[in-house]
């Protein structure tokens, strides 16, 4: 199908949202984002962008731009919680030579795509908070001002409260996990090199790596308790309460969770795939379409696939209800394994006695003996390469 001139409305100014809306206007249509925040910028803090993701950011021109503000990890570091003591370390220069993986901070991937959205022409409105959907040939946006638009297409990347999700599927019951986490940035005063830092503790870890020029190191810390917490990662918390539920880290990890002073708390919610992803000439991608937990660190990577995908899809097929059935297709079950994968994968940094020691002599066993497979199990993730075509 011939996008030029297709007018095309993107429903949020995230990352699949703004990835969309560059490979979009460069197939030829005409993009509108609209972001209910006044302005496009993102708080928050480090993303892990992995080599599926990076392919992605390659084949739109912006490899370069992103190495330039991230950094590139180097290696997966496990450790014991109390005093830091290395259990494996993972060499991702030798065990997934040809792979780059980042740490990026959020705002300024943001900041990236914004700049990039632009200069190829995107009409961006801000202050557009969208009241609902109508899904059909014809799709209407109601906002909460009161206005209307739609267009030939429009495309929720709306993330996890998803508005546009809701106009064609049953918005279901999320599942607390019994987990929350924090998350917060700290000066990297210890210099901890580019490498992904995990500190394995009984019913709780603590994930660092720096960010920028390294100058930044990015924490997220899980735990796992009955006592409920909001969803949305937003939330601001007391960073006593943070340092109280890791008192018992100590080493790199107490001298990091030492040195904060601004936190935001947020609940694990377990949500479905959503089971349609279109209807009409409307679809949904990222967090709209699958949130997934934290565990795996794939959902700005899933985002990046599906909005290439998507763009593919429409590009490659005869009319936009068939372009949108075999986005779809393409994507579901990758999506669905990928959610399940991170649910059940907290659990293996939270193990305690007696199972944490026997488990942590496998983990040193297998960095011995067998690095390579320990790096190889993530291939189906890591290796996937959307820009390649289907597959």
């Amino acid at each position: 199908m011939n996008l030029k001139g297709q007018k095309i409305t993107i429903i949020g100014g995230g990352i699949g949202g703004l990835t969309a809306a560059l490979a979009l206007q460069r197939k030829g249509a005409e993009v509108t984002v609209l972001e209910q925040a006044e302005a496009i910028s993102e708080v928050g803090a480090g993303l892990q962008i992995t080599p599926n993701g990076v392919a992605v950011l390659a084949a739109l021109g912006l490899k370069d731009d992103l190495a330039w503000c991230s950094q590139r990890a180097r290696a997966i570091c496990l450790r014991h919680y109390r005093q830091g003591r290395q259990v494996v370390r993972l060499d991702l220069d030798q065990y997934a030579a040809g792979q780059n993986f980042y740490f990026v901070h959020r705002s300024d991937l943001i900041a990236l795509l914004a700049d990039e959205v632009r200069r190829a022409g995107v009409q961006v409105r801000l202050l557009q908070r969208v009241d609902r959907v109508e899904a059909g040939i014809s799709p209407v946006v109601h906002l909460s001002s009161g206005a209307q638009c739609g267009g030939d297409l429009v495309i929720g990347a709306d993330g996890l409260h998803s508005k546009t999700r809701k106009a064609f599927n049953d918005p279901g019951q999320p599942m607390f996990t019994g987990q929350v986490a924090w998350r917060a940035t700290v000066p990297n005063v210890l210099n901890l090199p580019p490498e992904a830092q995990v500190f394995m503790g009984p019913k709780k870890h603590l994930v660092a790596y720096p960010l920028r020029d390294g100058n930044l190191v990015n924490l997220v810390a899980v735990q796992e308790r009955s006592a409920w917490a909001d969803e949305g990662w937003n939330h601001s918390d007391d960073p006593n309460n943070l340092g109280d539920a890791f008192k018992e880290f100590g080493g790199v990890a107490g001298g990091l969770l030492s040195a904060v002073d601004d936190v935001r708390l947020w609940g694990l919610f377990r949500h479905p795939v959503a089971q349609s992803w279109f209807k009409g000439h409307v679809a949904i991608l990222g967090d709209a379409a699958h949130p997934t937990l934290p565990f795996m660190a794939q959902g700005a990577n899933m985002a990046l696939e599906d909005a290439w995908v998507l763009t593919e899809s429409l590009a490659a097929s005869e009319t936009i209800e068939s372009g949108l059935q075999n986005y779809q297709n393409q994507r579901y079950s990758r999506t669905l394994r990928l959610v399940e994968a991170a649910n059940k994968n907290a659990w293996k940094y939270h193990l305690r006695a007696p199972l944490a020691w026997p488990a942590h002599q496998v983990l040193k066993l297998g960095g011995r003996f067998a690095p390579q497979k320990m790096v190889s199990q993530f291939d189906w993730i890591y290796r996937h390469d959307v820009t390649a075509g289907p597959v």
